[in-house]
């Protein structure tokens, strides 16, 4: 059974910045394609980031340029560094593995204007 699980969210104003993790307890991290989703109240879910286990990433137009998502196969943990972080970047960010075969349980990204 895949668990993950994310940490690193929190309150923060306009223009600052927030480091999400999400650690993995697989074998398999390496090779899986890793994600991040947000929803914010009211709204539906939807994609933020994603990397491939070669690296490769793809970024939502809403965050690119300002979010980056990077991951660390030794340690089998996937990172999404957010800067530029604007009020309507508020939601419950979650960590997903393989597409949407798992999720985590979720943090909570809150931005004050």
């Amino acid at each position: 059974q895949v668990q993950l699980v994310e940490s690193g969210g929190g309150l923060v104003q306009a223009g600052g910045s927030l480091r999400l993790s999400c650690a993995a307890s697989t074998t398999i991290f390496s090779i899986k394609p890793m994600g991040w989703y947000r929803q914010a109240p009211g709204k539906q879910r939807e994609l933020v980031a994603t990397i491939t286990g070669g690296g490769s990433t793809n970024y939502a137009d809403s965050v690119k340029g300002r979010f980056t998502i990077s991951r660390d196969n030794a340690k089998k943990t996937v990172y999404l560094q957010m800067n530029s972080l604007k009020p309507e970047d508020t939601a419950i960010y979650y960590c997903t593995m393989g597409g949407s075969d798992y999720w985590g349980q979720g943090t909570q990204v809150t931005v004050s204007s």
